[in-house]
């Protein structure tokens, strides 16, 4: 056995960043993203494709919740390579419910858009959210961040340290957040079968990996996976939130039973699960 990342070798490693094979049909939950979303679009006041930016994709859908409400920016998953804000927005109707306003996020997509260009992207939209919260009713004092496996470790970038100058964002836009599922040292995925789409290199990992870019002061912070995740998901959410807790910082981790990768998001939803009543605790609501 040629070991490539820690004790893995390649098959190893391949295995335990293969989120698909952990469920029979990703297609059945791909689809109720879809259909959730769409009743969230068809029931609930809904800012569609909204511009934060002047690429095509730099879009988001918006679902007020009033006056002053605060805000939850959803970070959709797809391995940056799939979905869009259009399929993200299942966790609308309880936010709202719960006085929350929803923001989802759209990206270009790999192989088309590099990493870097994602970030950068996740990033003009959580500006553009600070900046224009009156707009739609939202308090920019209230931004809380979120998302699931790709979109984790989004929200982890948005979480970071070192890039809010350059968006003249103070470092403490964000309040909390709340990575799901998600990848935060990306070195693995390099070596891996993902790789072929995300294109990484030695440079782009050190640019690109949250646990790498912890910031100075770190805001409160909910890390969940779900029961039947591989061992490398779990352990990613693990060591994230040892890293965070090391800096003195607040984080809530722990496993969301009887989910898998796919389907922890619709917890989001329920303030009766563990995970949506962690969730409006963060908000305070």
């Amino acid at each position: 056995m040629t070991v490539i990342y820690r004790d893995m070798d390649q098959e190893a490693v391949d295995r335990g960043y293969n989120a698909r094979a952990t469920v029979d049909d990703v297609d059945v939950f791909l689809a109720e993203y879809a259909a959730r979303s769409a009743m969230a679009r068809e029931t609930l006041e809904c800012l569609e494709d909204v511009a934060y930016g002047e690429h095509a994709d730099e879009v988001i859908d918006i679902f007020p919740a009033g006056p002053n409400a605060p805000v939850f920016i959803f970070v959709h998953g797809g391995y940056w390579r799939a979905l869009s804000q259009k399929e993200s927005a299942s966790m609308a109707p309880g936010l709202v419910a719960n006085g929350i306003s929803l923001v989802t996020v759209n990206y270009s997509l790999a192989p088309g858009a590099a990493l870097d260009m994602i970030v950068r992207q996740c990033r003009s939209a959580l500006a553009w959210v600070w900046n224009n919260t009156a707009s739609f009713g939202g308090d920019r004092d209230r931004i809380f961040v979120g998302g699931s496996s790709a979109g984790g470790h989004l929200t982890g970038m948005l979480v970071a340290g070192g890039w809010h100058q350059a968006f003249d964002l103070p470092k403490d836009v964000v309040k909390g957040a709340v990575p799901l599922s998600g990848l935060y040292e990306l070195e693995p995925i390099r070596l891996s079968h993902i790789n072929e789409w995300i294109k990484l290199d030695p440079a782009s990992v050190d640019r690109n990996s949250p646990q790498r870019h912890l910031p100075e002061n770190g805001c409160p912070m909910i890390v969940s996976y779900g029961e039947t995740e591989t061992s490398e998901f779990k352990r990613q959410s693990a060591d994230y939130a040892d890293a965070w807790r090391a800096k003195g910082w607040q984080c809530e981790l722990f496993e969301t039973a009887g989910r898998n990768h796919f389907d922890i998001i619709f917890d989001l939803d329920n303030p009766e699960t563990r995970l949506g009543g962690a969730v409006l605790d963060l908000i305070g609501v």
